[in-house]
This record gives C-alpha cells, structure tokens and sequence, in this order.
C-alpha cells in the first residue's frame, strides 16, 4: 500500500466544535488573531492576568471550542479544586477557545486562549492553520512570559520575534542564539511563517524575583504590544491600577531590607550597562556572555524575610513578600 494513500490520523477539524453562524460573519473574515496559552512559562501570571482581563472586560464568543479531553494529561497537570470543610467546589475544568471578540472601538477580533496543550500538538497546529485559513486571519500575535535577571525600577522589555520586521526592529532588548524548550505558540509560529501568514510573538521579561507572583505591570506591557500589533484598543486600567499598588509594595519591602536594595541596585547597573544604545549579543548578559543567577537575589530575600517579625499580610501579593 501506497503509505500517501493511508492516513491513520483523525482529521484536525474533530479536535473542535465551531459555531457556524458565528464563523461565516464577513466581519471576522481578514480578522487579526491573538493568542495566549497558559501551562509553559507564565512569570508574573502575564498570560492568566491577560486572558482573565480580555474576557471580562470585552465581549466575547466562543467560535470554536477545542475538546480539551484529548489535548490534556490530567495527571501531570492537575486542575484545581477547592475543599471546604466538608464539601467540595469551584472545579476549575481546564479549556481552549477561540473567542470572537471587539476592542473598544468596535474593532472584531479572534483570540485563542486556554491550557497549552501536553497532547497531539502537530494535530492542534492543524486545526489552528486550518481556522486560520478559513477566516482568512491578517495576523497572528501571540504573547508569553519569561524570568529574566532584570530589575523592576526598569521598563518592562520583550524579545520579540516572527517575520514581521516593522513589529521586531527596535523592541527585541535581548538578542542571542540558543536552544530553548519550545512552547505550543512557537510551533504555531514556525507553521504560520511556513505558510506565509504574518505572525509576530512577545516573550514579555519578568524581574525573576516577582516570577512566581502575579504582576499586573507586566500584563500590561504585554496588552500594550498584542493592541499595538494588531491595531486594536484593549483594556488595561484595572491591572495598571493593580500595578501601581503592586509597586507600592515592592518600594516599601525593598527599602526595608539594605541587603535587597543592593542587589536590586546592581541589577539596575548592570541593566543600565548593557542597555546604553550599545549593541551586544545579550542585553543580561555579562563580559564573559553569561546571565546572572537569581540565587544571589532569591537567598538575600529569603534571608530577610526571615528576619521579619511574623505580621497579618494585606494588600497585592508579590513575590517577594
């Protein structure tokens, strides 16, 4: 048998429902289409803070829903539920969808969110091409988040990345060559550019000492570069208002602490060193081109908030708190 001739996988179209009434709108035809995936790299919860903003604060379809049953291994990533005393609630069921969505201008758009998939990824990839050829999609710009030896006094950077040069040139402040684990949005990526459509993806850095927190400023660099690229008007005073809370904190932990004002010190030297306009392979990296460890950082706040006094919290989480 001709092995061209047998083909033993189920067609991608089966991976989801569409709401075909919704699909056929000539408004979304041309539409631009952004995406955030959750279960990679998520420092400071960029994607969860981004996802959670747009379907609160837009209006929002689901277009196509993905039959999450057969993308996730439940076991290695376990929803969460909650137990109160004697009962149990609030089971937060894993999802993926594409929403239909408008800015505030009115502007339609598609945005595809939900847990990144363990599963049946070059099957998930077709089905997205597949969508995307179908709606005829302008441009896809998607978004995550990295740790990065960065300082938080500093503007949030991003490395940038697609083949959009007019959406690359002068963003990308880190600029080297390694091998990395890739993520669901990076093979979408390279599938997308093989077939000629526009794409453009952010890794948005996060200071890696507030990683593990959320951290609302982060979130909004991040919606200000997905509105940018696709000429859309998204929403962002909440988070930046929880940022500016966020921040407050920050200042009075740091200021309270003369070991952790100094690294954050140094941090904001190093940071200042290598982003003077200077070109260089890595805007982190040192002489010899190797990132600073966060160790250093992680075991100077431990250490103070050892010495802290226990006290009733309130107020934003952050991470170093």
């Amino acid at each position: 048998m001709n092995i061209t001739e047998y083909t033993p996988f189920h067609h991608p179209e089966s991976l989801y429902v569409v709401n075909e009434e919704l699909i056929a709108d000539e408004e979304l035809q041309g539409a631009n289409l952004l995406m955030s995936f959750t279960g990679f790299s998520d420092a400071g919860q960029v994607v969860s803070q981004i996802s959670k903003e747009l379907k609160e604060q837009l209006s929002a379809e689901p277009l196509a829903v993905f039959d999450i049953d057969q993308l996730i291994d439940y076991r290695s990533r376990r929803p969460r539920i909650t137990f109160t005393e004697d009962r149990l609630s609030d089971y937060r069921a894993p999802s993926l969808v594409l929403y239909r969505m408008v800015d505030a201008l009115g502007t339609p758009f598609l945005y595809l969110t939900g847990s990144e998939p363990d599963l049946q990824w070059e099957r998930f990839s077709r089905a997205v091409l597949g969508l995307v050829e179908r709606l005829d999609v302008n441009l896809v710009a998607w978004v995550h988040s990295v740790p990065m030896p960065v300082p938080h006094t500093r503007p949030i950077g991003a490395t940038v990345h697609g083949n959009r040069p007019d959406l690359i040139d002068g963003i990308s402040a880190w600029k080297t060559t390694m091998e990395i684990p890739a993520a669901i949005g990076h093979v979408l990526e390279i599938k997308l550019a093989e077939t000629g459509r526009n794409v453009v993806g952010y890794a948005i850095h996060v200071p890696h000492y507030l990683s593990d927190a959320e951290y609302p400023p982060a979130a909004v660099a991040g919606l200000e570069y997905l509105g940018a690229a696709a000429s859309l008007m998204l929403p962002s005073e909440r988070l930046r208002e929880a940022g500016r809370a966020v921040e407050r904190q920050i200042t009075e932990q740091v200021e309270g602490s003369a070991e952790v004002a100094t690294i954050v010190s140094n941090l904001e030297k190093q940071y200042d060193e290598h982003s003077d306009g200077v070109a260089r392979r890595s805007l982190l990296a040192g002489d010899n081109d190797e990132l600073p460890d966060a160790d250093e950082l992680g075991a100077a706040v431990e250490a103070y908030l050892a010495s802290r006094d226990a006290k009733p919290h309130s107020g934003p989480e952050t991470g170093i708190s």
